[in-house]
């Protein structure tokens, strides 16, 4: 299957990808519309159904595409954002709900393994979270009380299963991990047997609001009556652009010269950015994954560097045979620390959105599946003003929102390119891509192996931030909001809706069209 990456996933090589049943956008009307064909449109477009929605998935590319094709499928009842921080920015009610929130999540995760008896690897786990510093251990400390408070099972303990020093260890009570493509292949199937529609290669490019929704898409257009966007991030330009931060996370499955050395186990460090690690047996051969060196998209110029600074943690710990597989991913970090589920802000309500799920992208993904059905079928949900996408948390979150925004200002500079001659452009080794700059103006050049040039505007279609180089991944990334193209320019992850300007280099002066997708 393909994924929105070049680097191939440990998920993305052990399947094909998903055949859906209907290949052409149905001449039909529909009670709910979902953008993205990951962990949570199909789960949410599977629970609509169920409760008698007729509900089609619009998928721009092949169901798992993006970040659930990419994810390292851990399932926690802990957060990136931890319990203690979400008491402080909002209350010990509001903790309880998120906590309540995790353990629903994970009961529908079980669920739907056992109603549609799927097999996916699902396994109840030890969690670990360890310190090496005493002003770590005083945060785990914080983080304990909190989760007991909450009714979160963890305590400190004086055993780890891996080989990293350290100087403080907790021990979360039954964690989980599976196979996640596995797991939404069979959801997808699941709900195409409910008569569910599934639309792959089926870009949505717009919509327009009246009584009913008309969605237009690069197959050709449908209407409904409610449409979500579980694309990760919303496409299109929306509050939400200034409130979540994109990410690239890193990660490496490994295979080690010893099977006793692997962890039965899910473990996370609290280095900031921190490690993350846990064993999965595929086709009958264990791998260590082991994930960190997070960074904000487009902001590292040396991605290759992030691969290699993973690499050397690893081996620095464990007896490592081969590096098997090595990519990476992206996540949406929100301003005040907890995702933004339900109405689209400045959109009527029958519009909705999920996003903001940091790197807990399962859990929060099927959350977002329940909460959403609540709001479509019933119109309530006790958890409906706790992720509200239009609250202002100034307290949590304005800081952050400034900061971003700040960030995002600062990169509205440049122009067109201007018409050089390409010979003074192609100086590039095979497989290396370059913003060149001439004359204060910019475009984005890159050579493939058989040394053929791809010629792309650096502006990003969203707001025209320019987008930087990413090595490791070979795309054209978005330093502002985490828009990421192809080296064709092809849109690869929203917000943006349209593909990079291109330009034709077999001419002698440059020539330019917008390709927008199709």
């Amino acid at each position: 299957m393909q994924r929105d990456g070049n680097l191939v996933s440990l998920w993305q090589d052990s399947m094909p990808q998903y055949s859906s049943k209907t290949t052409h956008l149905p001449n039909e009307e529909f009670d709910v519309a979902i953008a993205g064909g990951g962990i949570t449109g199909i789960t949410t477009a599977l629970q609509l159904q169920k409760a008698g929605k007729k509900c089609i998935v619009l998928e721009a590319h092949n169901i798992c595409f993006g970040t659930t094709g990419g994810t390292t499928a851990h399932i926690n009842t802990f957060f990136d954002t931890p319990y203690q921080k979400i008491i402080k920015n909002f209350s010990l009610a509001d903790a309880l709900l998120v906590a309540r929130a995790a353990k629903k999540a994970i009961a529908l995760i079980k669920e739907n393994i056992s109603t549609y008896n799927i097999s996916c690897s699902f396994k109840e786990l030890p969690g670990y979270l360890f310190s090496i510093n005493e002003e770590q251990s005083k945060e785990l400390q914080e983080i304990i009380e909190a989760s007991k408070k909450l009714g979160v099972k963890v305590d400190f303990i004086n055993s780890t299963v891996l080989p990293i020093p350290y100087l403080k260890i907790a021990l979360f009570a039954s964690q989980s991990q599976f196979h996640p493509l596995q797991y939404v292949y069979a959801l997808a199937n699941a709900f195409e047997k409910e008569n569910g529609v599934i639309v792959q290669n089926c870009r949505v490019l717009k919509t327009e609001e009246n009584e009913m929704i008309t969605v237009h898409t690069s197959q050709g257009n449908i209407v409904c009556r409610k449409f979500i966007y579980a694309t990760h991030i919303p496409p299109g330009v929306n509050l939400l652009h200034f409130r979540c931060a994109p990410y690239r996370s890193y990660v490496m499955a490994v295979q080690l010269n010893k099977k006793s050395d692997y962890p039965d186990a899910v473990v996370y460090d609290m280095n900031d950015p921190y490690h993350y690690y846990r064993t999965q047996e595929v086709k009958g051969i264990p791998y260590l994954i082991v994930g960190g060196e997070d960074h904000k998209t487009g902001h590292e110029e040396n991605t290759e560097g992030c691969f290699r600074r993973l690499e050397s943690h690893i081996r620095s710990f464990f007896d490592v045979k081969e590096v098997s597989y090595k990519w990476s991913s992206q996540y949406f970090e929100p301003a005040d620390g907890l995702p933004y589920i339900g109405n689209l802000p400045a959109h009527a309500g029958n519009m909705y959105v999920a996003t903001g799920f940091g790197g807990n992208g399962i859990i929060y993904g099927t959350f977002s599946a329940m909460l959403l059905s609540d709001l479509i079928v019933h119109g309530v949900s006790d958890y409906a003003e706790l992720f509200d996408p239009n609250r202002i948390k100034p307290i949590a979150g304005f800081a952050n929102f400034i900061k971003e925004s700040a960030d995002v200002v600062g990169k509205f500079i440049g122009g067109l390119f201007p018409k050089e001659d390409i010979e003074t452009l192609s100086s590039l080794a095979h497989n290396e891509g370059r913003v060149v700059e001439y004359e204060g103006k910019k475009m984005g050049l890159y050579k493939d192996e058989n040394g053929k040039l791809y010629a792309v505007s650096t502006a990003c279609t969203h707001i025209d931030c320019k987008v930087q180089w990413n090595a490791a991944e070979k795309s054209w990334d978005c330093p502002c909001h985490g828009s990421r193209f192809s080296i064709t320019g092809e849109v690869l992850t929203a917000p943006a809706r349209k593909n990079l300007e291109v330009f034709d280099l077999a001419e002698e002066e440059y020539s330019s069209s917008k390709e927008y997708s199709k």
